[in-house]
């Protein structure tokens, strides 16, 4: 079996395709690493949401900001923005069915892979890491938003209340509804913060561009990391996968916005691309 890594599809569904004949993909005994952020910006949602549930089996996926966002459209909560390409996707009979797929899938998946003989536990998420939390805190909190999204009587709710800005920092005084968009905002948007945690949502650029104050997420000392741990997450396409420190590895080199999608063998570490097409 061979797992392999893919960074954001934002439905990017005719490279995606290309990208899987170029590694070969085997729905017999091959895997797929998704850093979230399925849909949206590219043109072909609908057909990327189809494919991926007809092959969930074989996936390890994460929820991005814009799989949130898809979710909060579909319930209802939210109007669409001017840059979202989800109508096609939100008319398809099949919707509530993916929807209700994707509310179950986490914020974060690990799992432990053999790497050039060294065994070493993968873990993933779509956005990064806050330096103050372990892999048990992280689950945790998943655990937490995973639980809002399934539950009937709070999702709505949630799904109005996860976005925002603030809070950019925990404290014991915030409330639930603070604590989970903080914690989404962690998993989904997080890309410069400080040593303490507290996150800066403004900027989007390249690590040059870090805001006072501030740095990448993974320029912090990791509470998560030891010497067996390699993170992997995307969101962050102005990286074009570097990230400069070991065992973190950026998969998001921004196929929807001109440049390519990447897929990373987790086992001997090639990597594959393909350009945009269109």
């Amino acid at each position: 079996m061979a797992n392999y890594a893919i960074g954001d599809i934002q439905g990017c569904y005719q490279e995606f395709i290309l990208l899987l004949d170029k590694i070969n993909f085997d729905t017999a005994k091959d895997r797929l690493w998704l850093c979230g952020d399925l849909v949206n910006r590219g043109p072909d949602s609908l057909e990327c949401i189809e494919f991926l549930y007809s092959i969930k089996e074989n996936c390890l996926i994460t929820l991005g900001n814009h799989d949130l966002h898809l979710i909060a459209l579909a319930e209802g909560v939210i109007e669409p923005y001017e840059t979202d390409t989800l109508d096609k996707l939100l008319r398809a009979h099949n919707i509530n069915l993916y929807i209700e797929w994707l509310k179950q899938l986490p914020l974060i998946q690990s799992d432990s892979i053999t790497t050039q003989g060294v065994k070493k536990k993968y873990i993933m998420t779509h956005a990064g890491i806050p330096p103050h939390w372990s892999f048990e805190e992280a689950n945790h909190h998943s655990v937490e938003i995973a639980n809002s999204l399934c539950s009937s009587t709070y999702c709505k709710h949630f799904l109005k209340i996860m976005y925002g800005n603030e809070p950019s920092l925990e404290s014991k005084n915030l409330s639930k509804d603070e604590f989970l968009r903080l914690y989404t905002n962690y998993f989904t948007r997080m890309r410069f913060c400080n040593e303490h945690g507290e996150i800066e949502l403004m900027h989007k650029g390249s690590p040059a561009d870090s805001p006072k104050g501030f740095k990448p997420w993974f320029k912090h000392k990791l509470k998560i990391m030891d010497k067996s741990t390699h993170l992997l997450f995307g969101h962050w396409a102005a990286l074009e996968g570097i990230t400069g420190v070991d065992n973190i590895t950026a998969l998001d080199t921004g196929c929807v916005w001109g440049k390519k999608l990447t897929a990373i063998n987790l086992e001997d570490g090639r990597v594959f691309s393909c350009n945009r097409l269109n």
